[in-house]
C-alpha cells in the first residue's frame, strides 16, 4: 500500500492550503463579477477571475493551479463557442476573409521576427537569432519550446518569453476591451436565444470532453481548442432547424472563470527570477509586438468593415483561448477565428523553416 506523505506550507498541509486558497479565490471572483456587472464591464467573468487568482498567487508567492481535467473541459467549451460563428456563415463569406487574413497575418509575423532579431542584437551572447525569433513569433506558445529544442535554440528562454507574452496578452485583453464597443453591446450578455434541450447539453459535453483527443489524433496545433471546434462544425450539419450547439450559461461561466484563473494563477514571482537578466529587453520587445499588432487592427477594421473590437482580437498576438472567449462573449463574427487560425498556420510553417530563413536574412544583411 502506497504511503501518502503530506507536505506542509506555513504549517498547513498542501491539500488544506490549496483548498483554503480556492475557498478565497472563488467567492472573491464571484464578488468581483457582481461589481463588474453593475458597472457594465465586458468580459467580467474573465477579468474577475484574473484579478482574484493573480492576487492570491502574488500574495502567497506560488502558482494557483487549475485542475487539468477541469481546464481541459473549459477549453472544450471555448472551442465550441469559437465554432458557432462558423456554423452560421457561408463558405463564400469565409473565403472572402482570406486575403485580409493572410495579409495581416504575415504583417504580424514580420513584426514578431523583427522584434526577435532586435532582441538578439541587444543581447547576442545570451539570445541567439533562432531563440529571439521563436520567442517573439505571435501564437503557438505551447509549440514554440518544442520547435526551439529541435532547431537548437534555447528552449527555456523561448518558453519563458512565450508564456510571459501569453500572460501579458491574457491579462491586458479583458482590460483593453473594456473601452471598446462590442458587436453584442457593452453588457456582454451570455444568455441563450436558441432552443436548448437535454440532448443538446449532453452533446456539448461530449464534444468538449473528446474534442482535445481528436485534435491530438489529427496532430492539430492548439488541439484542445481546434478539436472541439472541428467537431462542432461537423455536428452542426446534422442538427434540426432551430437548434445550435451554443453552451448553456453555466458552461460559459465555467469556461470564462477557468481561463481567468489560469492566466492570473501564473502570476508568481519565483517563476520569473531566473528570467531577470533578460526581462527588461524581453518586456520591451513584447510591448512593441503588442503595440504594433494593435496598430494593424486599424487597416483590418476598414478593409473588412468590422468593429475595432473584432479587429483587435483578430490581430492579438497569442492567447488564442482568451481571444476566443472574449470574441464569443462580445458577439464577434467569424473574422476573429479566421484571422487567428490563418496566422497560426503561417507561424508554424515559418517556424519550421526558420534556419533557412535566418540564413537568407544573414546573406541579405552581408550584401548590404
Amino acid at each position: 500500500m502506497g504511503e501518502y506523505v503530506a507536505q506542509r506550507h506555513w504549517g498547513i498541509s498542501v491539500d488544506t492550503h490549496t483548498i483554503l486558497r480556492w475557498g478565497i479565490v472563488v467567492p472573491v471572483s464571484i464578488l468581483l463579477v457582481w461589481l463588474f456587472s453593475m458597472w457594465h464591464v465586458p468580459a467580467a467573468w474573465i477579468l474577475a477571475a484574473i484579478i482574484a487568482s493573480g492576487a492570491m498567487a502574488l500574495i502567497t508567492g506560488e502558482d494557483l493551479k487549475v485542475n487539468r481535467k477541469f481546464y481541459g473541459l473549459s477549453r472544450g467549451f471555448i472551442g465550441i463557442m469559437a465554432a458557432l460563428p462558423l456554423t452560421v456563415v457561408s463558405f463564400g463569406q469565409l473565403v472572402g476573409y482570406l486575403p485580409a487574413a493572410i495579409t495581416m497575418s504575415f504583417v504580424t509575423i514580420a513584426l514578431g521576427i523583427f522584434c526577435g532579431v532586435m532582441l538578439h542584437r541587444q543581447r547576442p551572447r545570451d539570445v541567439s537569432s533562432e531563440t529571439g525569433i521563436l520567442s517573439m513569433l505571435p501564437g503557438g506558445a505551447s509549440l514554440m519550446p518544442a520547435l526551439a529544442d529541435e532547431l537548437g535554440a534555447d528552449y527555456r528562454y523561448v518558453a519563458l518569453t512565450q508564456y510571459l507574452r501569453l500572460l501579458i496578452v491574457s491579462i491586458s485583453l479583458p482590460a483593453v476591451v473594456t473601452f471598446l464597443d462590442t458587436p453584442a453591446g457593452r453588457s456582454g450578455d451570455l444568455r441563450l436565444e436558441a432552443e436548448t434541450t437535454w440532448w443538446i447539453i449532453a452533446l456539448v459535453l461530449v464534444i468538449a470532453l473528446v474534442g482535445e483527443s481528436l485534435g491530438k489524433f489529427l496532430h492539430l496545433p492548439a488541439a484542445a481548442v481546434l478539436g472541439p471546434l472541428i467537431l462542432t462544425v461537423l455536428a452542426s450539419f446534422f442538427l434540426p432547424e432551430g437548434h445550435t450547439l451554443e453552451p448553456i450559461y453555466a458552461f460559459k461561466v465555467i469556461a470564462f472563470l477557468s481561463i481567468g484563473w489560469v492566466c492570473g494563477g501564473g502570476l508568481s514571482l519565483p517563476s520569473l527570477k531566473a528570467f531577470a537578466k533578460q526581462l527588461p529587453a524581453t518586456i520591451l520587445s513584447i510591448a512593441a509586438v503588442l503595440g504594433l499588432c494593435a496598430a494593424t487592427a486599424w487597416p483590418l477594421m476598414h478593409w473588412l468593415n468590422i468593429s475595432y473590437f473584432e479587429a483587435y482580437l483578430a490581430t492579438s498576438p497569442g492567447a488564442l483561448e482568451t481571444v476566443l472567449a472574449l470574441s464569443a462573449e462580445g458577439g464577434a463574427g467569424p473574422v476573429v477565428i479566421a484571422v487567428q487560425l490563418t496566422r497560426l498556420i503561417a507561424v508554424l510553417v515559418i517556424a519550421g523553416y526558420l534556419p533557412q530563413l535566418i540564413r537568407a536574412v544573414s546573406k541579405f544583411a552581408k550584401r548590404r
